[in-house]
C-alpha cells in the first residue's frame, strides 16, 4: 500500500473547482463558494468554468485544459469537482498527471468523479476525497452531515462515523478503502483506471439504475475478479432504482448480496454516503481506515 500522504488544509489555503463532467451555473456554485470561503479558504474560479456545450462543461479539450491547469497549479491545494453528471471519462486519458504526481492535492467529489478516484488510486497509489460536491451545497449556508464531514476532512480532523444496519460483524484495521459509484467502477472494467481490489474494502453506490442493470454491473465486477479477496464490501445510497413492467424480482441489496455470497467477507449496507443528499459523508479513500461492527450493529468508521 502506498502511505503517501497529501496535506490538509490551513487557513488561507486555495481550493480551486473544477467542472470535468456536466456543465454548472454561476448560480448553482454561489452558495458552495461562500461556504467555503466561510471555512477560511481561499476559492479559484478558474477561467471557463462556465462554459457548456450540450451538458458537458465545455469541450472535452477545454475540460481537460482547464482541469491540467488546477492539477499543475502549485497554488492550488484541493480541488473540489462540482457536480458529476456524465464527462469524465472523455478526458481523464487526455491528462498528465506528471507534476500532480510530484505534488500531490485533494481532489474532491463522487458519482461521475469516481474515474479520478479510481485512475488516481489505480496509476499513482495516492489517496483522495469521496464527498459532497458544490451543487449540492445548501442554499442557506446551514452546515450539513455532507458539507460539515467535508471541511472536517479536507482539514484533517478526526474522521468517525457511525450508523446502524444489520447482517454482518467486522473488526477490520488498518485496510485500504476503494471504490465508488458502481456504474462508473463498471464502465472502468478492463482500462488502466480499472483498481486493485483485493484484500481492501470495497465501497460501491450507485442512483436511478434499472434492477436488471445493477445486477449485470455486479455480475460483471464478479467476472472481473473486483469481487475476489475483498476484506469487506460496504454498501451505500443505492437511491431511486427502477424495475420493468415484469419485475426482475430482487432489491437492489438482495442483488449486491446474491454476487458477493460464499466469497467469505462481509457484506455491510446503510453506509451513509453517495446520492444521500445531506447525509452523503466525506469518506477518504485509497487511505487505511478501521472498521467495527460489534453485536450492537452499530458500524463504526475511524482513522486509525
Amino acid at each position: 500500500m502506498n502511505t503517501t500522504k497529501i496535506p490538509y488544509l490551513r487557513h488561507g489555503d486555495t481550493v480551486a473547482l473544477a467542472a470535468p463532467a456536466r456543465a454548472v451555473s454561476p448560480e448553482e456554485m454561489a452558495p458552495a463558494i461562500e461556504t467555503l470561503r466561510s471555512w477560511g479558504l481561499e476559492v479559484l474560479v478558474p477561467e471557463g468554468l462556465y462554459e457548456r456545450e450540450g451538458q458537458l462543461a465545455g469541450s472535452d479539450d477545454h475540460r481537460a485544459a482547464v482541469m491540467q491547469r488546477l492539477m499543475d497549479d502549485p497554488e492550488v491545494r484541493a480541488i473540489v469537482c462540482c457536480r458529476g453528471g456524465y464527462g469524465t471519462v472523455r478526458i481523464v486519458d487526455r491528462l498528465d498527471f506528471t507534476h500532480f504526481a510530484e505534488r500531490p492535492k485533494w481532489i474532491v467529489g463522487y458519482s461521475d468523479i469516481t474515474v479520478l478516484h479510481s485512475h488516481v488510486h489505480a496509476t499513482l497509489g495516492l489517496p483522495t476525497l469521496h464527498a459532497t460536491m458544490p451543487v449540492n451545497f445548501p442554499a442557506d449556508h446551514h452546515p450539513t452531515p455532507a458539507t460539515e464531514s467535508l471541511r472536517r476532512a479536507l482539514f484533517g480532523e478526526p474522521l468517525d462515523i457511525e450508523w446502524e444496519q444489520a447482517g454482518a460483524r467486522v473488526d477490520l484495521e488498518g485496510v485500504e478503502v476503494v471504490g465508488g459509484n458502481l456504474s462508473i467502477l463498471y464502465s472502468l472494467l478492463g482500462s488502466r483506471s480499472q483498481i486493485d481490489t483485493r484484500g481492501k474494502v470495497l465501497l460501491v453506490e450507485d442512483l436511478d439504475e434499472y434492477l436488471y442493470h445493477v445486477d449485470r454491473m455486479m455480475q460483471a465486477l464478479g467476472r472481473a475478479g473486483m469481487l475476489d479477496g475483498l476484506a469487506a464490501l460496504v454498501v451505500g445510497g443505492l437511491s431511486d432504482m427502477h424495475d420493468n413492467a415484469i419485475p426482475f424480482g430482487r432489491t437492489a441489496m438482495q442483488i449486491v448480496r446474491e454476487a458477493t455470497m460464499g466469497r467469505g467477507y462481509p457484506v455491510i449496507a446503510g453506509a451513509p454516503f453517495g446520492h444521500l443528499g445531506d447525509r452523503n459523508i466525506a469518506l477518504p479513500l485509497g487511505t487505511p481506515l478501521n472498521i467495527k461492527c460489534s453485536d450492537s450493529e452499530k458500524v463504526r468508521i475511524f482513522a486509525p
